[in-house]
């Protein structure tokens, strides 16, 4: 029985040998290109670009406040008072509500493709990856706890629910138009 590597000196041998000939050969037409292609070539230097020496420009006196001091929260919560009176009055997510299934989709990926008038109620036709969705007023859409608060025509309104700048929700209103598709 023989042994795997007793084979394998032999391939080895015949392995170093050809290259060893294939080494020795040198042809000279070759080395002639080769040295003719060297002489030939020339490195082009790239022009040097002067930088331009401008002073970087310098932030107002307002940009340089942190943008989380007391001071700046101050001047937001001043800057918009209604805002700051309806979230302290209780203007909060639904914590325990179920999510709708549009709800997982921002508002950027809906298309208002249609309306239809119900007796008694409008219902709007909401296109979302290729899927068709009956939307009703007093729907949850997208991932800013937007209700839809009215269908006309023309539009959805939504009344979303987001945090400001100091933590407070706050309410602001969303629309989303009907797309004109081309026939």
């Amino acid at each position: 029985m023989s042994h795997p590597r007793a084979l394998l000196p032999g391939p080895v041998l015949l392995l170093a040998a050809l290259l060893a000939a294939c080494a020795g050969s040198a042809h000279p037409e070759l080395q002639a290109w080769m040295s003719q292609q060297k002489s030939q070539a020339t490195a082009a230097a790239l022009p040097s670009l002067v930088p331009s020496s401008l002073p970087p420009p310098m932030p107002a006196q307002a940009a340089l406040l942190d943008p989380f001091s007391p001071e700046r929260l101050g001047q937001a919560s001043k800057a918009a008072p209604a805002r700051s009176l309806r979230a302290r009055a209780g203007l909060l997510p639904e914590p325990g509500r179920r999510k709708e299934p549009l709800e997982a989709w921002p508002l950027a990926v809906m298309a208002l493709v249609g309306t239809v008038a119900e007796p008694g109620q409008a219902l709007a036709l909401v296109r979302v990856d290729k899927l068709l969705y009956q939307v009703r007023p007093g729907q949850y859409l997208g991932p800013d706890f937007g209700r839809v608060v009215r269908i006309s025509e023309s539009a959805v309104t939504l009344r979303e629910l987001v945090q400001d700048g100091s933590g407070a929700w706050v309410e602001r209103t969303a629309i989303l138009h009907l797309q004109e598709t081309a026939k």
